[in-house]
């Protein structure tokens, strides 16, 4: 079993808070870290129809069966147990009762923000990280075969062959949860969606291209994006505040959480096919800005990223609003480092000069500092202030 970052976090907050609620992805590993931190906490998975039926037919009588609280897996599937848990940790006042996890962040927010708000701390969970899934000692593999397997952790616990495995994953996980969530008429109209928003990851996010592609209206686009996104499947980038005068684009950009499952929705069939894929650059952005996300997310910090870029094209990747200061990321695939990669870098820093540090973060394996900006080898993220 593969160890993950943020455990120590959570045996902390469950120190700390009556509740500990996880959200992420499917297989993003919720249930296998819940298992690892709490042995002796009781498990109860809501996707087990006798217990759900249990939980939302009598919740009372469910929760009077747990006076030491429990591992409730999924549990958007039974909404109103939240109501009923408040008053328990309410009466109860002790830290760690239960610990909750669910995969659909949009209802299952709402829901924990009616109920539990100030007594659940919160944590997100997002497939492994490279550190988690190739480091340790591990040999360093080769980035094409970083992009196209991706990190969902079954895939590396099982040594799966990633196609399959993420075939199975958009048949029984995506398609499930969407129809869960909206009336989806025509399946393979969304399955067309699905694969030009992997052709769009790492673009500014245009819902005009989108609806025109696919032949829906575009309040449907913004409606299966906003599904798409509380499921963890995209990552909306915004667009940084600060206009130092100039025009900029409005726009988010789009990324999906998971590089393999945008390669996957692309038809890459192999790992070799990525060498000269036109998408290399693009899917290498998308590995770049999840892993600083899950880095984040997983030492429980805030999502602080934005992008910048104004009217005539001038763009920063990343800008990271660490609140006393800006500091702006530039991701290129590259293995050598050319002048032009420090161009957007320049540009920004130009417009503000209150920044300190800057990152070029590319496919080489070097870490140096190039006049003012550090050069990180993209496997070195989680050791390094980005």
């Amino acid at each position: 079993m593969i160890q993950r970052t943020v455990e120590h976090h959570l045996l902390r907050l469950a120190r700390q808070y009556p509740v500990v609620t996880i959200t992420g992805p499917r297989q993003s590993g919720k249930t296998t870290l819940c298992r690892a931190a709490f042995p002796r906490k009781r498990y109860i998975s809501l996707e087990n129809l006798d217990s759900r039926r249990m939980a939302v037919k009598d919740p009372r009588r469910f929760l009077s069966d747990l006076p030491d609280g429990a591992v409730l897996d999924e549990i958007q599937r039974a909404p109103d147990l939240l109501s009923y848990i408040q008053g328990i940790v309410d009466e109860r006042k002790k830290e760690g009762m239960f610990i909750l996890t669910g995969s659909q962040q949009l209802e299952l927010m709402d829901s924990v923000a009616q109920s539990l708000a100030g007594r659940t701390a919160l944590v997100k969970l997002l497939p492994l990280s490279y550190a988690e899934a190739y480091g340790h000692g591990k040999r360093k593999p080769d980035l094409n075969a970083v992009l196209f397997a991706g990190f969902y952790p079954r895939i590396f616990d099982k040594k799966l062959n990633p196609t399959e495995a993420l075939a199975f994953y958009t048949t029984t996980y995506i398609e499930r949860d969407v129809r869960s969530l909206i009336q989806v008429q025509d399946l393979s109209r969304f399955e067309m969606f699905l694969k030009i928003c992997a052709s769009q990851t790492g673009q500014i996010l245009n819902l005009s291209h989108l609806s025109n592609e696919c032949g829906i209206a575009v309040n449907t686009v913004k409606s299966w994006l906003s599904v798409l996104e509380a499921s963890f499947i995209i990552f909306l980038l915004k667009p940084h505040h600060k206009n130092f005068k100039k025009r900029l684009i409005k726009s988010p950009k789009l990324y999906f959480i998971d590089v393999g499952l945008a390669a996957f929705l692309l038809d890459i069939q192999d790992e070799t096919h990525l060498q000269n894929h036109p998408l290399r650059g693009a899917l290498f952005e998308t590995f770049v800005i999840t892993e600083i996300l899950k880095k984040r997310f997983n030492h429980v910090q805030i999502n602080n990223m934005y992008y910048f870029r104004d009217n005539v094209g001038n763009e920063v990747d990343v800008l990271m609003d660490m609140g006393s200061e800006i500091m702006p990321v530039e991701i290129k695939s590259g293995q050598t480092v050319a002048d032009e990669f420090f161009r957007g870098l320049d540009y920004y820093r130009g417009l503000n000069p209150a920044v300190k540090q800057s990152w070029l973060i590319y496919g080489g394996d070097k870490f140096y500092r190039e006049d003012k900006h550090n050069v990180c080898p993209y496997d070195k993220i989680e050791g390094n202030r980005i």
